[in-house]
């Protein structure tokens, strides 16, 4: 199992880097389409276990990203209006009040109703799209990248951190094995990430937001994503154990599926993107 997610990971990577070295935006643009699509196809499995035609919507999620790719690259960044920004806050206020509470609760509200699920699930996945793609385009590949490896330092150290001192139980009726020593673990590891790309990656998110914020808020930023990207993956826990099932799926062998590589990102990006945006 472990030679299967060390194959799978530098498949991923050597994926992302050829995309990246690309001499025009498409394949990133693209990869990010089939990244979020394949996760509402997943999202979809685990909200609507019955569902006949989850392939087909997700299928359709990766076409109308990428159509949508077409004047997100040919608007300049101020000009794209207030309809991004709706999308982006949308997401955001799912992030900072439903999923929490649904989180503290270890239960999903009566109100959410499968298909309002899903409609959810496009929503976030599509700010995701959009926040990730923006920042690609308009703030380039270094801003991307570091704002990735935050979320992967911060889930990196929870993981281990836990492993090492955790004793006390962070949501042990929706995550068994997390702990509050890990999720402290992991938020420190963001801070530290920010504050030295900051420092010495010219062009990272860090150093994007150290041209407008003092490090005092630099620190405020790196712990409120670092401790976001743990709701992100919390909420997927809710939805896996309320389904039943271990992982979102199983197309990526060896670590389950798309949406539980990227659970922690829904939440952190699109914050990110309305903070540089705003700065």
């Amino acid at each position: 199992m472990l030679r299967v997610r060390i194959f799978t990971a530098a498949v991923l990577l050597f994926v992302i880097a050829l995309a990246v070295m690309a001499p025009t935006p498409w394949p990133m643009m693209v990869l990010l389409a089939l990244m979020c699509g394949c996760a509402w196809w997943e999202w979809l499995r685990l909200v609507l276990p019955h569902a006949p035609h989850a392939a087909q919507a997700g299928a359709l999620a990766v076409l109308l990203l990428v159509a949508a790719a077409i004047p997100l690259q040919q608007i300049p960044i101020e000009a794209l209006g207030a309809w991004r920004v709706v999308i982006l806050v949308g997401a955001v206020l799912f992030w900072l009040l439903l999923a929490p509470a649904s989180v503290l609760c270890a239960r999903l509200p009566s109100f959410l109703s499968p298909w309002i699920l899903s409609v959810l699930g496009a929503w976030v996945l599509g700010a995701t799209w959009l926040a990730l793609g923006s920042i690609f385009l308009y703030q380039g590949a270094a801003a991307l990248i570091s704002l990735w490896a935050l979320i992967w330092c911060a889930d990196i150290a929870a993981y281990f951190v836990g492993r090492a001192v955790g004793r006390h139980k962070l949501a042990p009726r929706v995550s068994p094995g997390k702990s509050w020593e890990g999720a402290l673990g992991g938020v420190l590891a963001a801070v530290l990430w920010l504050l030295g790309t900051a420092l010495w990656w010219p062009g990272s998110f860090g150093a994007l937001l150290a041209s407008h914020l003092a490090g005092v808020w630099l620190v405020v930023v790196g712990a409120v994503l670092g401790a976001w990207s743990i709701f992100g993956d919390l909420f997927e826990s809710l939805l896996k154990r309320r389904a039943g099932v271990k992982d979102s799926s199983q197309l990526l062998p060896g670590h389950g599926g798309v949406y539980d590589r990227i659970d922690a990102v829904l939440p952190v990006a699109p914050a990110a993107l309305l903070l540089l945006l705003f700065l």
